[in-house]
């Protein structure tokens, strides 16, 4: 299947749709390159369309769902994304631990597989619920609406202040489906590229605020830190970017700032 996306007027397409394409000509991009031909699925296209539309219509009415059950329960809730190994669970275990006396706090963790990052986040003082998507949603690379639905049910929601979920760790996916959330955050490592943001632009033009973790590391980089903030400017001029490393703590404090800030209860 192509890919799809969504648009900020809530319109969505599959990529192979975007425009007629000859089929018997490769397509160029901006810089003059050979791209590929994206014309492909023409007997399909009109269909795959219409299973997606479904798809995304059937996740956001269980985000609906989902987002009644946290007003009723009074928890604001983060969605937190980012690539693997960007640092999104050793970030929530400095948060749990500069949160813990302030906030009652949730985690709704999600993997493909295995409890390794649940577990880590054990003893902090939070209740935690797993999800692995292998378990019974095909592997999925993301978190979508009814997952997290799934996850809610071992967590005592009326309890919680700040229900944080750690999505799936994926540059894509996690960015297309709508759970219920009130913001979304992401944790980006300096040790990924520059260019990140205009590779990936639906990410970064998703979320509310991005942290820029692994700050320690810059002295021994060839990380241009002003250019990753122009690219990501240049997709989302009103992101919120924290310099942070959670290794040493660096930005941990205002990061739990804008948690607080954000996520507080509004009338």
């Amino acid at each position: 299947m192509g890919r799809f996306h969504r648009h900020a007027d809530e319109t969505m397409h599959t990529h192979d749709q975007d425009h007629a394409h000859d089929q018997d000509r490769a397509h160029d991009d901006v810089t003059g390159r050979d791209v590929g031909n994206h014309s492909g699925y023409p007997e399909t296209g009109t269909a795959r369309v219409k299973v997606l539309e479904d798809i995304l219509s059937e996740n956001d009415r269980v985000a609906d769902a989902n987002q009644k059950a946290f007003a009723e329960a009074g928890v604001r809730v983060v969605n937190i994304m980012s690539s693997p190994g960007a640092g999104k669970t050793a970030l929530l275990k400095r948060t749990l631990a500069a949160l813990r006396t302030q906030t009652r706090i949730g985690i709704l963790e999600g993997d493909i597989a295995t409890s390794i990052d649940a577990e880590q986040l054990n003893g902090y003082g939070a209740a935690v619920s797993l999800v692995n998507t292998s378990a019974g949603f095909g592997g999925e690379c993301h978190l979508d609406a009814v997952m997290v639905r799934s996850g809610l049910s071992r967590l005592p929601l009326p309890e919680l202040d700040l229900l944080l979920i750690e999505n799936v760790g994926n540059l894509v996916c996690p960015a297309e489906f709508r759970v219920g959330e009130h913001a979304k955050a992401m944790v980006y490592a300096v040790t990924e590229g520059e260019e990140k943001p205009l590779k990936y632009p639906v990410m970064f033009r998703a979320v509310d605020v991005v942290v820029i973790n692994k700050v320690d590391l810059l002295p021994y980089l060839d990380f241009d830190l002003h250019k990753f903030l122009a690219n990501l400017r240049a997709v989302n001029p009103q992101a919120t970017t924290i310099r942070a490393s959670a290794r040493t703590g660096e930005g941990i404090a205002e990061w739990c700032s804008w948690l607080l800030g954000h996520t507080a209860t509004r009338d």
